[in-house]
């Protein structure tokens, strides 16, 4: 919905579910196990070596060096030093490939891998992404011919043009195709809300936050791996990136009550954030940051109404907002007497479907933060979003959490709730 921020909830399962099935892959997948094959592999092993090496100490040359040589790689040789200028600016920490696949066929061959990097001061174990890379053999030794995303892989940031990093107090902004002068804005806004989701959530997160800026939709759309019609008009969204603390774990957007973050990435759609008013973008940068703070208590037990109802919670607090200004759709609802029957379930939450359902189900959950809050104290909801994250499973998690925290049942929160709306929007 415009002017909306919204985190996609499948995005980390989706990625896992693509990827799991090279984590048991400790060794090499040879054409026969023939020595000669062994032979290659072990030197294309040192040829990916020496390329995250030049990355990690910043040597184009070096770089380059791995592309083909001679006149009939110039193409190759330009790529590789395009590629490298385009992640020059990234403060990496950690950039490594684990070959976990090898293909030959004289002197080409085809390898697998995982590519492992970690953002300086800001990711607490390795991204993992893998990758597909041609290479050929020259003159006895194998060189890079075209390193890219593997199969339903999405592709980096750098892939997309030169990256340009702004530093911000608690968080660190990379753009492509943004002016640094735009990119400080964001880190701004980044940089107030996570005092903001500190003071509502706790101190239990790290409190830094990586905002992405991609070109254009189409950009964003691409590093979620995603059709664009899908994020038209959706402002930001929040992923956790797989990480080697969390591979294999099937978890949406979370790692359920593990206390072991992913690399969370926001990731911003500049043409529906770019028509947003100052309110607006602050709005949508804290719900986002909160989605990273909340990381580690939300589980596939969470539901969407309680994990997009406390962000936009988090997102509006203190700004002095009525409940009429921040819910209108469902303003319009209760005015009409169309009171809803219950919770918003997760379906009502899809971001191609009827923007008035979105906008519903966004102030659904919204509202039933809000009154959690009053009726029962801002540390009590704090308390009941953990306790419904706790559970392995959806099925009876909310119902847990409303006896052991609120001290109700289902039927009768949800006749509150209503109760609730007929007073504040009525």
């Amino acid at each position: 919905m415009a002017g909306r921020g919204r985190a996609p909830k499948r995005i980390v399962g989706l990625l896992l579910a693509g990827l799991t099935g090279l984590a048991g892959l400790t060794g090499l997948v040879g054409c026969g196990g023939s020595a000669g094959t062994d032979a290659a592999s072990a030197d294309v092993r040192q040829v990916l070596d020496r390329r995250a090496a030049a990355v990690r100490d910043g040597s184009e040359k070096a770089y380059v060096a791995t592309a083909p040589p001679g006149s009939v790689a110039a193409a190759e040789r330009a790529e590789a030093r395009t590629g490298f200028r385009n992640l020059r600016a990234v403060p990496l920490s950690d950039y490594a490939y684990r070959v976990t696949g090898f293909h030959r066929s004289g002197d080409r061959a085809t390898a697998d891998a995982e590519l492992r990097y970690r953002l300086d001061g800001y990711d607490r174990a390795p991204v993992v992404t893998a990758r597909t890379l041609s290479l050929t053999r020259t003159e006895g030794r194998w060189y890079v011919s075209d390193d890219r995303p593997a199969g339903d892989a999405s592709p980096q940031l750098w892939e997309q043009g030169p990256v340009v990093a702004v530093r911000g107090e608690h968080s660190l902004v990379l753009g492509v195709g943004q002016s640094r002068g735009t990119l400080s804005r964001y880190a701004g806004l980044a940089d107030r809300a996570v005092p903001a989701v500190r003071e509502a959530w706790g101190e239990e997160w790290p409190g830094q936050v990586v905002v992405l800026v991609p070109k254009s939709l189409a950009g964003m759309a691409e590093l979620l791996g995603a059709p664009a019609s899908g994020y038209r008009g959706i402002a930001a969204v929040t992923t956790g990136e797989v990480s080697e603390a969390t591979w294999g774990s099937p978890q949406p957007e979370a790692v359920g009550g593990s206390g072991q973050a992913p690399a969370d990435r926001i990731i911003v759609n500049p043409d529906a954030y770019g028509v947003l008013g100052s309110f607006g973008r602050q709005v949508v940068l804290t719900h986002e940051t909160t989605h990273v703070a909340t990381r580690a208590s939300t589980s596939a037990a969470t539901p969407l109404w309680l994990s997009e109802g406390y962000a936009d919670w988090v997102g509006y607090r203190g700004t002095g907002r009525t409940a009429a200004q921040v819910a209108p759709e469902l303003t319009r609802a209760v005015l009409d007497g169309r009171v809803p029957d219950a919770l918003p379930e997760d379906g009502d939450f899809g971001f191609g479907g009827d923007a008035g359902k979105l906008a519903r189900a966004y102030e659904s959950g919204w509202s039933t933060c809000r009154m959690i809050a009053e009726r029962w104290g801002e540390v009590r909801l704090g308390e009941f979003y953990r306790a419904v994250g706790a559970h392995e499973k959806r099925a009876g998690a909310v119902e847990a959490g409303l006896r052991q925290v609120l001290d109700t049942s289902p039927e009768e929160f949800t006749r509150l709730w209503q109760g609730y709306l007929r007073d504040r929007l009525a």
